[in-house]
């Protein structure tokens, strides 16, 4: 490790926040059994929000931010890792209570840590990051819990709601993979072109599921991906078919559910809560192992832009505006 490095630091005095990108040594790093060598990282929707005030996840300043972040273990005090070991980060709260991947390189608890699997390379693995992880899980949990784990029926026509964003996206191309006949719903129009190339075979917008649901509607899906919650997702609970599971990962549209039991004791619906967040590692080396699979990086690398830790400054306040299109990852080397 080199005496200095660059990261990514926030402060907080009084009502003055600051953000600034200083060099720093590991004695400013705070616990962990393992050192990392970051080479890439992302900038998520709650990575702006945390780049922005805090956005009430940080106790502590200074901190250094960022949730996700891929690299080659340094040096390890952890019986799993070694140096030289390639490793993948997201969740544990990393970049909020913990610090995060903004920094060449960080310190971290090596319970929190999945081996890279050899069919991803790191940067391959930060443009799934969190939001591929979690479409991973509600891929797996829609379709596969319910035909292999539950025994149930083949899962064909699904739905997923959000599906311009990170997770959605991901999960209609997963979705796609695994055999589905995908309807992705958006509120841009203009993205159904490209909603089609990554596997969707219908596209609608998101106004027409802004109704008032009815407790008990025609029955049109065998599952369902939702990313927005509110009123989209009570008329995906109504419309969904016996015995289908819909994956709940997302609030965008509101927190509120004002839904009837109908659907689950008339029709065996399951609504299946999503939290990438504090997936075993178990569960989360499992589903890394899969990604490759079920994911085409060609495709995905169109909506792909590389910065340096020095750029996420002026695009987070865009992203937090909605201004940004594609996926942001950051090179900790460039």
């Amino acid at each position: 490790m080199p005496d200095q490095f660059k990261a990514l630091i926030l402060n907080q005095e009084g009502e003055n926040f600051k953000r600034e990108i200083k060099p720093i040594d590991e004695k400013f790093l705070k616990t962990g059994d393992v050192t990392v060598k970051v080479h890439f990282s992302c900038l998520n929707y709650k990575d702006a929000l945390i780049l922005k005030n805090g956005a009430r996840l940080v106790k502590e300043f200074p901190h250094i931010p960022g949730i996700d972040f891929s690299g080659v273990v340094e040096d390890s005090k952890h019986q799993s890792f070694k140096s030289g070991d390639e490793v993948i980060l997201t969740g544990w709260r990393v970049g909020e209570i913990y610090f995060g991947g903004y920094s060449q390189y960080a310190k971290v608890n090596g319970n929190f840590l999945v081996k890279k699997p050899k069919n991803l390379d790191l940067r391959q693995s930060m443009i799934l990051g969190t939001a591929g992880l979690t479409a991973l899980m509600c891929s797996f949990t829609t379709k596969v819990t319910r035909e292999e784990l539950l025994l149930g029926e083949k899962v064909e026509n699904v739905i997923v709601s959000g599906a311009s964003g990170g997770v959605g996206s991901m999960a209609v191309m997963m979705l796609n993979k695994l055999g589905c006949n995908v309807t992705a719903v958006t509120g841009k129009n203009s993205n159904s072109d490209y909603l089609k190339s990554i596997g969707a075979k219908n596209v609608i917008n998101t106004s027409e599921m802004m109704k008032d649901s009815r407790p008990l509607d025609k029955g049109l899906w065998d599952g369902a991906v939702d990313t927005v919650g509110g009123k989209v997702l009570e008329n995906i609970l109504a419309q969904t078919k016996d015995s289908g599971i819909v994956s709940a990962c997302g609030n965008a549209a509101d927190i509120k559910l004002n839904t009837t039991v109908m659907p689950f004791i008339i029709r065996g619906v399951k609504l299946w809560g999503i939290n990438s967040v504090t997936a075993s590692i178990k569960r989360r080396q499992f589903l890394w192992n899969e990604a490759n699979k079920l994911i085409d990086f060609e495709t995905l690398e169109k909506s792909i832009k590389e910065i340096s830790l020095e750029e996420v400054i002026d695009i987070f306040p865009k992203m937090l505006k909605g201004e940004t299109s594609g996926r942001y990852i950051i090179n900790l080397n460039k």
